[in-house]
C-alpha cells in the first residue's frame, strides 16, 4: 500500500507527482500588495501551494529585553531580539482569508504554521485544507494534540529533532486522531550547508514512520531539492521571494521567481527519470537495438563448410544469433552458400552431423 496524504483531493507521496510549497514567510514586507505579487509569482513559477505563518509577536514569544531573548551567533538574525524580529516579521491576521481567496482563485492550495492555538482557532475558520507543524515546534506537543484534533493533514519538519523526539510527535499526532501526515527533512540553518542536509534520512524517515517524506530546504540553489526528489521527497518546501534585494529577515536564503520556475521544471523532469523499477527494452530503445552484438558471418562461405571463430564472429549490428551460442555452432556446417555479412541464424546451420 502506498503511503499517501491527500490535500485538496490530490494524492501526494510515494509514486504521485511532487507538492511543491513556495514559502512566503516574511518576504511581503508588510505590504499587502507584495504579498498578491509573491502568490502570482508563484503561481507562474509553478508551485502547489503558498504557505503564510499565522504568529503574532505576543503568541510566539514575550517583550523582553533581557540575555535570554537576543539572538546569539550563528544566525543571519545575530543581535536582534527576538520580539522584534518577530514583530518585523508576521503576516498580519486580517490578510490571510484575502490571500487565500486569491491564492485559490489561481488554483493555487494556500495553508499555514500556526504556532498556538488561537491560531489553530483562527485557521479553522479559514477553513485552510493542511497544516504544518514547524521544527521549532515539533517539541510543542500540546500544540501537536491541537491541530491533529482538526483532522487536517500535517506536514511536519524535523530539524533538529532527535529519532525519539520524531517519534514522540508523530505518536502524539496520531493518538490525537491525526491519519495523515507528512515528515520533512530538514537542516534549520539559515541559509543551510549542503553538506549538513543529510538527504539519506528521507528513506529511513519513511520506513522508520510509515508516513510520506519530503523536503524542507533552506540551502542556497536548487541542487539539494532536486537531490531530495531522487532520494524520494514527495513534498518540496522552498522560501520564495520576488527579490533578495528586497530587504527582509528571510530574503537572503529565498529563491527568486526565475529560480524557483527552473526548480520547478528540474524536478518534473527528475519525476519522469525516476519512473519505476525495469529491466525490460524501452520505446526509446527499440531504434538502438541494432547496436547490439550478434554472431555474423565474416567470411564467404559454401554449403559444408564448417563454422570457426575466423569466419564466424561476435560483431555489431544485432541481426544475428544471440553471442551466447557462439561456442555451441563452432564447428558446426554451414547449410548454404553464404556470403560475407549474413547474420546467423539457425536455418543456415546443417542439421547433418556428416
Amino acid at each position: 500500500m502506498r503511503k499517501k496524504i491527500n490535500i485538496q483531493l490530490r494524492d501526494i507521496g510515494e509514486g504521485f507527482p511532487v507538492y511543491i510549497i513556495a514559502e512566503m514567510s516574511a518576504n511581503h514586507g508588510k505590504d499587502f500588495e507584495q504579498a498578491v505579487k509573491i502568490i502570482r509569482a508563484a503561481r507562474e513559477a509553478g508551485a502547489d501551494a503558498i504557505k503564510l505563518q499565522t504568529y503574532t509577536p505576543d503568541t510566539i514569544t514575550i517583550d523582553c529585553d533581557n540575555e535570554y531573548f537576543q539572538i546569539g551567533k550563528g544566525t543571519i538574525w545575530e543581535g536582534r531580539n527576538l520580539y522584534n524580529l518577530y514583530k518585523e516579521a508576521y503576516t498580519p491576521w486580517e490578510w490571510q482569508p484575502k490571500l487565500k481567496g486569491i491564492a485559490n482563485n489561481l488554483g493555487l492550495d494556500l495553508f499555514s504554521t500556526p504556532f498556538d492555538n488561537t491560531a489553530v482557532d483562527f485557521l479553522e475558520r479559514m477553513d485552510i485544507p493542511a497544516y504544518k507543524i514547524a521544527s521549532f515546534e515539533l517539541v510543542d506537543l500540546p500544540l501537536i494534540r491541537r491541530v491533529a484534533r482538526t483532522g487536517k493533514p500535517m506536514i511536519m519538519s524535523t530539524g533538529m529533532a532527535t529519532l525519539a523526539e520524531i517519534d514522540l510527535a508523530v505518536q502524539t499526532a496520531r493518538e490525537a486522531g491525526s491519519t495523515q501526515i507528512v515528515l520533512l527533512k530538514c537542516t534549520s540553518a539559515y541559509p543551510a550547508p549542503p553538506e549538513e542536509m543529510n538527504l539519506r534520512t528521507i528513506a529511513h524517515l519513511s520506513d522508520a514512520f510509515l508516513t510520506p517524506v519530503g523536503l524542507s530546504d533552506h540551502t542556497l540553489g536548487i541542487a539539494v531539492p532536486i537531490a531530495g526528489v531522487a532520494l524520494g521527497a514527495c513534498i518540496i518546501e522552498k522560501h520564495f521571494t520576488l527579490s533578495r534585494s528586497i530587504p527582509g529577515p528571510d530574503s537572503a536564503f529565498s529563491l527568486e521567481p526565475q529560480e524557483f520556475k527552473a526548480m520547478v521544471q528540474a524536478i518534473r523532469l527528475a519525476e519522469k527519470a525516476i519512473g519505476e523499477v525495469c529491466y525490460s527494452v524501452t520505446e526509446g530503445e527499440m531504434a538502438s537495438w541494432v547496436f547490439r552484438r550478434s554472431l555474423f558471418v565474416v567470411e564467404d562461405m559454401k554449403a559444408g563448410d564448417i563454422l570457426n571463430e575466423k569466419n564466424v564472429r561476435s560483431i555489431r549490428p544485432g541481426y544475428g544469433l544471440n553471442t551466447k551460442y557462439l561456442n555451441d555452432i563452432i564447428n558446426k556446417k554451414i547449410s548454404k552458400h553464404v556470403k560475407r555479412g549474413t547474420p546467423l541464424s539457425w536455418d543456415l546451420i546443417s542439421k547433418s552431423s556428416d
